[in-house]
């Protein structure tokens, strides 16, 4: 039999403001050991040196992590026009250069091939997996890594200020899977000049923003009191881009055995996904058809 993990059965988000130089895995174990949670779990991952929202789920909300992940995002970047990096960030080696420098026209006309539906290669130094193995471990060995394009939504790529000729500050939002150092990387490439990242900052995530984030230094500093549990999101805020439907009584019960339950009349489409609450907390999440919901994840609140 296996041993049971130790701590407290709390659900909810805590919502971080990433400072850079930790990994977001970090992060979590901090938010985890802080509230002395027996589970948690993050909402996308930030590069080490990224900064901004990272939105960390604990308990029953883990269970709703997939669709803070599938949820648009937004980012704030600096990109450095006239050097390529071989990890397309500012951490890497300067492998390519070249005095060319566009205009903003230049650049804001090349912006609009990169909204949208577009293909994407992750960068080399990336958590992609190639035969089982992580693309930045395969990188750092030496091996030439060929990572294949993943479709993209980018729903918006503006030019916010171009405070030297060497770089520019762009504000993305897109779908999952996203990557930034790609997006500087290629349009440096489009633009004839080279390009990677200099500062990343991802501002906001689904429902949650990074301004509303608790820093580093007040997790530690509100550690193991109630004033950090205080700060704690519903579980509910997970389901934020879904339908709610209010269940019945019996429909609760139902849904809460994993069987399809009765659910109040709403304008949902037969089969669309939804939630399912019971004075005032989820129950269930899955698909609507007939007057039930007929339950894919089931929750214990």
């Amino acid at each position: 039999m296996g041993r049971s993990r130790k701590g407290r059965d709390i659900s909810g988000w805590l919502v971080v403001d990433k400072p850079a130089g930790l990994t977001s895995t970090a992060v979590v174990n901090k938010v985890r050991w802080a509230l002395q949670a027996k589970k948690a779990g993050h909402a996308g991952t930030l590069d080490p040196e990224a900064t901004g929202v990272l939105a960390v789920a604990l308990g029953e909300a883990t269970k709703t992590v997939p669709y803070i992940t599938d949820a648009l995002k937004a980012y704030r970047f600096t990109v450095r026009l006239g050097q390529a990096t071989n990890t397309d960030d500012a951490e890497g080696e300067v492998i390519a250069q070249s005095a060319t420098r566009p205009s903003d026209t230049q650049i804001k006309a090349a912006l609009g091939h990169f909204i949208g539906d577009i293909m994407q290669v992750p960068p080399k130094f990336s958590a992609v997996k190639i035969d089982g193995q992580r693309a930045y471990k395969l990188a750092r060995d030496g091996e030439d890594v060929e990572l294949a394009a993943r479709p993209l939504w980018v729903d918006e790529l503006v030019l916010t200020d171009r405070p030297d000729p060497d770089h520019v500050e762009l504000e993305m939002v897109c779908g999952k899977g996203g990557y930034v150092r790609s997006i500087a990387r290629d349009l440096g490439e489009a633009l004839g000049c080279y390009g990677h990242v200099r500062e990343l900052r991802r501002i906001w995530s689904g429902p949650f923003e990074a301004e509303e984030g608790l820093t580093f230094e007040q997790i530690e500093a509100l550690a193991h009191t109630p004033e950090l549990d205080a700060h704690l999101r519903p579980t509910a805020h997970g389901l934020a881009d879904l339908p709610e439907l209010r269940a019945t009584a019996e429909g609760a019960a139902r849904l809460r055995n994993g069987n399809p339950g009765m659910v109040m009349a709403a304008d949902v489409d037969y089969g669309e996904e939804c939630w399912a609450s019971f004075d005032g907390k989820p129950v269930a999440v899955g698909r609507y058809k007939a007057g039930e919901l007929h339950p894919a994840r089931v929750f214990n609140l």
